[in-house]
């Protein structure tokens, strides 16, 4: 017996929707460079957000 698919009509791509998603994997990606970030160091929710507002105009700074 075979396992896995289901058969059928494949799932739909939307071409822009995954240019959209790739812009913000790419963010991420860049955004867990900064060792806070990705550790998760900030133990409040604030002072998280605050980290990685920091770090977003940092990486803004450094694109400009």
């Amino acid at each position: 017996m075979r396992r896995g698919g289901h058969g059928g009509r494949p799932p739909g791509f939307d071409r822009e929707t995954y240019r959209r998603r790739n812009v913000i994997e790419r963010c991420f990606n860049r955004l867990k460079g900064f060792r806070g970030i990705a550790t998760r160091y900030e133990k409040t929710a604030t002072s998280c957000e605050a980290a990685v507002s920091l770090a977003s105009f940092l990486l803004w700074a450094r694109s400009a």
